[in-house]
């Protein structure tokens, strides 16, 4: 409870919610698939327009409505496949790993196509860069350890789509997952108690291979990803 102590003790820094809307309209409409510039572009941008304090918020309200809307997109297929076939699936937040490998090929990824608008490779991966960078500032404007949770959470979609989604491993899906992995290290990293990893990190960080990453315009491989190792080099140092 570090964070709320320093709230209470006069570490809260002085937001404007009318900033932070006037940001998150900016992000919303001006980025995303619809934009006619690569991604790690917009990433870029994004990144520097939420660089302030009310960005972090914009930044850590981005992350948590995509885990959000995620989990809800995957109750509610789980709920549709239950009433066509009978078949009662766990959709377990803290782990979708044995949800994806029971009934994968029946599952849509969600992350396409959320409510929310936000694009996996634009202003979500924006938004973890965000926050990974300003992590040690996180604790002056909300608790870290829901907010590290629901990264986590992301980064267990994106790799289970990988395996399991037919999600095409390219450089953006690898730099979003990159990213995922850094800022949730640098998260935990500025805790005073991080929690547990989750089970879906824990066993992925048992792994070694290498997965090809694919060009996005082509179908030629153009380097490889040691997920495993990553994980473990972020993680655990």
């Amino acid at each position: 409870m570090g964070w709320l102590q320093r709230l209470l003790g006069g570490g809260r820094v002085q937001l404007d919610p009318e900033r932070q809307q006037a940001l998150l309209r900016d992000v919303h409409h001006g980025y995303g698939a619809h934009a006619r510039v690569r991604f790690p572009e917009q990433v870029e941008a994004v990144t520097a327009l939420l660089n302030s304090d009310d960005g972090l918020v914009v930044a850590t309200g981005i992350v948590s409505q995509v885990a959000d809307e995620a989990h809800a997109d995957l109750q509610a297929q789980a709920q549709d496949i239950h009433r066509r076939t009978g078949r009662r699936l766990l959709v377990n937040r803290r782990n979708y790993r044995p949800l994806w490998k029971e009934v994968g090929p029946a599952l849509r990824w969600p992350l396409f196509a959320l409510p929310c608008g936000f694009h996996p490779y634009a202003q979500l991966a924006a938004a973890v860069t965000v926050i990974g960078g300003q992590a040690g500032r996180l604790d002056r404007v909300t608790d870290p350890s829901p907010l590290v949770t629901r990264v986590f959470e992301v980064l267990d979609l994106t790799t289970a789509g990988w395996e399991y989604g037919r999600v095409r491993v390219d450089t953006d899906a690898a730099a979003l997952a990159d990213r995922l992995i850094s800022s949730a290290a640098q998260i935990l990293a500025a805790m005073d108690d991080p929690p547990r990893l989750p089970p879906a990190v824990r066993e992925l960080m048992r792994r070694n291979n290498t997965l090809g990453v694919h060009d996005p315009a082509g179908p030629w491989a153009v380097g490889g990803f040691n997920l495993g190792a990553r994980l473990r080099e972020q993680l655990l140092a």
